[in-house]
Formats: structure tokens, sequence, C-alpha cells
């Protein structure tokens, strides 16, 4: 660490823009100057004044100093907005937040550690420009990439890439749960209207029906209750996986709201197809027992 407490890169940065607010500062003096020596050269021409003489030649120096003053002041307040602004943008390239406090700004020790920083700097440079007058030119911040935070972006995008994989996945699931769930109400009405065409011709194959149909309804039921455990574990899973997404990045948690919405509109039946197979064999036997 250097004398300001930052890194030898960062501390140059600052000699640099130091140098720059020195010479705008010496350009302000030397303004200033000229209003006073332009009052000299061009109303000091007699040798004695009037007291009204003297109070209109000071109201028009402080009218032109104040003017000079505030546009510098002004000016000032722009360049280091800029500056500012340059360094946000570096760091929103790599997803930083940078924070000011304000109340350092007039922490009057630390005026005077930079006052007592930039006279050593500048009797010090003083010394090199003549024994160096060459200086190498410093590497601009948006040409240094950090190797850390390069790894950790792309990490990041590895991770959303997998995320986005499994939740492709998790939507194919549930649609074809959707696909078997209704496949499964289209048999269910299929039984409801065979029990209705069939029930005047045989009493007795029509109650036998009825308990078959019961069960089906029973069992259809519980296998609805088990779609219904698995949609809520589902949906915790999507949870856990909102989670990852928020530890990734903040930029990802549109996305997810997106992704979690989507989850929440579909169900995962893994266990149905093996109920709905078995079901399926059942009513084709119903049908042939009508049939006969």
């Amino acid at each position: 660490q250097a004398e300001l407490g930052v890194n030898e890169h960062h501390q140059n940065e600052v000699v640099s823009y130091m140098r720059f607010a020195r010479f705008k500062r010496g350009m302000c003096l030397k303004t200033v100057d000229s209003c006073f020596q332009d009052l000299k050269d061009s109303r000091l021409v007699e040798e004695t004044f009037t007291v009204d003489e003297v109070t209109d030649m000071l109201d028009g120096l402080q009218s032109v100093v104040h003017s000079e003053v505030e546009s510098e002041l002004i000016n000032t307040t722009y360049t280091n907005v800029l500056l500012l602004r340059q360094l946000f943008s570096q760091a929103e390239k790599w997803y930083l937040k940078l924070q000011t406090d304000v109340s350092d700004l007039e922490n009057r020790e630390l005026l005077d550690q930079v006052a007592e920083f930039e006279k050593s700097e500048y009797t010090s440079s003083s010394k090199k420009s003549t024994a160096d007058p060459i200086k190498p030119k410093l590497a601009p911040l948006n040409e240094g990439g950090s190797e850390l935070l390069n790894k950790t972006v792309a990490h990041l995008q590895e991770e959303n890439e997998k995320l986005k994989t499994r939740l492709r996945t998790i939507e194919t699931q549930a649609t074809a749960a959707l696909d078997e769930k209704s496949k499964l109400e289209k048999s269910l009405r299929d039984l409801q209207m065979i029990q209705g065409d069939q029930k005047n011709n045989a009493n007795q194959d029509i109650t036998e029906l009825e308990n078959k149909v019961a069960a089906l309804k029973s069992q259809f039921e519980k296998t609805l209750n088990d779609t219904t455990a698995n949609q809520k574990f589902l949906e915790e899973d999507l949870v856990t996986t909102k989670h990852d997404l928020l530890k990734v990045q903040d930029q990802l948690s549109t996305a997810e709201k997106e992704l979690e919405k989507k989850f929440q509109q579909t169900a995962a039946y893994r266990n149905m197809k093996e109920i709905l197979t078995k079901k399926n064999e059942q009513i084709k036997d119903l049908r042939r027992r009508l049939s006969k």
C-alpha cells in the first residue's frame, strides 16, 4: 500500500488527477490576477479618486472575480462527476457496486494528509522531471482485466446455463404429466358413458362395473393426491433453484421469477405411467366384459 492507502497503480492515477487539478487551479488564479491587473491598467490612471469611484471600481472587480470563480467551481464539480462516472462505469463492467462517504470529504485530518501528499509528490516529481524527463504512460483501467473476476463471471455463466437446462427438463416432465392427466380424465369420462349406456341391460354387471368405477375413482383421487405432493416437492425444488440463482448474480432475479411462474403452472407425474397402464388394462377388461 502507498501513502494514500491504495495500491501503486491507483496512487499513480490519483497523482495524475492532482496534476490536472493543480493545472486548472493555476489557470484560475492567473485569471483572477488578470482581473486585478486589468483594473490597474484601465482604471487606476489618476492619482486621486472619490469614494464613489473607488466603490464603483471595487464593485466591478467583485462582479468579474465572482463570475470567474463561480465558473471555475462549477467546472470543477462537473469534472469530478465525469471522473466518478468513469470509475463507476468500469466497476459496473465487473458487476461491482461502489459506495462513497461524503462526510470524509470534510475530514480535516484526511485533507491535511492529501495536502501533505500533494506537496511531497510535487517536490519529488520536480526532481524526477529533472533527472528523467521521459515517464512511461500508465495503463488505462479499462484494459487491465482481473483474472479472478473473469473466472467468477465464467463460473456464474456456467451455473446459469445449468439452471436453465434443469428448468427445461422440469418443464418437459411437467408437460408430459399434464398430458397423462388429460388422458386419464378422458378414460374416466369414457367409463362413465359406458356405465350410463349399459345400466338398463345388465344390472348385475353394472353393479360390478359401478364398484370398479368407484374403485377407479378412489385410486384416481389417490393418484391426484400423490401428484399434489409431487407438485409441492417440485415447487420446493424450484424455490431452492431460485435461491441458487440469486446467489449467482442479481441480474438473474427476473429470469428466476419467470421460471418459477412457469413451474408453478406445471406438475410432475413421474409415478403415474405405471398407474395409468394398470388402469388402461382394467378399462379394456371392463369393455370386454361389457361387450360380452
